[in-house]
């Protein structure tokens, strides 16, 4: 199911894009050898406008690639094996490494060093200092170009900025849900109750009673983004998921 909307919403992207006729071969790129949801920037912008990635970055994103693969690998050798709820954790774990901050840079690179605008989907995401920078630029920003412009923009013109912003979360929950807890067979809700959370968080962190609002401490601030977003991410992927889905994937990919 999340391949099928993945492959969906990248065709709407590409109808989308304010681009007249781009060239055969980007087009093709873009629907198959990218991950990255911006249509705009990947089929029009001029090579001139592309920063060529150095030497440190192919580096940095090779490094995020091979500790990704030893902690999906890695795991089986070290955590006990009545242990199998962390197993599925850490094998997670290294599969967003794997990919979202190590394949995926990895062919950011590749692209830019062609000339074109394929910004890394991962943009430092510790670093937050808000539940908001996090999910609105820091974090998978191909899911985010997509939200905000067919989600949170609609919404926020129809019900307003407070509502659409709530109906946002709550739908991106009710997809989560979907591709998350459908598959698994239980844990039904628990994803939209973590982006429900996620919302609260943000509206939370704006108001006078925040705790780096009182304190004007940043590294407070990161420290609360970070309770926020990781602290109920066992909401998000559920025990159902990982025993059900996560698990016997690392096992048919020896992981496991």
């Amino acid at each position: 199911m999340a391949i099928a909307i993945y492959l969906g919403v990248k065709w709407l992207t590409m109808r989308r894009a304010r681009v007249e006729s781009p060239s055969r071969w980007r087009a093709v790129a873009y629907l198959l050898a990218w991950p990255g949801l911006d249509a705009d920037a990947f089929l029009a912008a001029p090579a001139s406008s592309v920063i060529t990635p150095r030497r440190g970055e192919w580096l940095l994103a090779a490094v995020k690639l091979g500790l990704g693969l030893t902690l999906l690998y890695g795991g089986q050798w070290v955590i006990a094996p009545s242990q199998r709820l962390l197993l599925g954790w850490v094998g997670m774990v290294g599969i967003v490494f794997t990919l979202h901050f190590g394949l995926f840079h990895l062919l950011s690179c590749f692209w830019r060093f062609l000339g074109v605008q394929a910004e890394p989907l991962m943009q430092w995401p510790i670093a937050s200092q808000t539940v908001a920078e996090f999910w609105g630029q820091r974090w998978n920003t191909a899911f985010r170009d997509l939200t905000y412009r067919f989600l949170f923009r609609p919404l926020s013109r129809h019900w307003g900025p407070a509502r659409g912003f709530l109906i946002g979360f709550l739908f991106s929950g009710l997809v989560h849900d979907a591709v998350i807890s459908l598959p698994a067979g239980g844990g039904y809700g628990y994803p939209t109750l973590y982006f429900l959370l996620q919302a609260l968080g943000i509206q939370w962190q704006r108001t006078r009673w925040a705790p780096s609002a009182l304190l004007g401490q940043a590294w407070l601030s990161r420290a609360t983004t970070l309770a926020v977003v990781a602290g109920p991410a066992p909401w998000l992927f559920h025990a159902p998921f990982v025993c059900r889905i996560v698990l016997p994937f690392m096992q048919a990919i020896g992981a496991s």
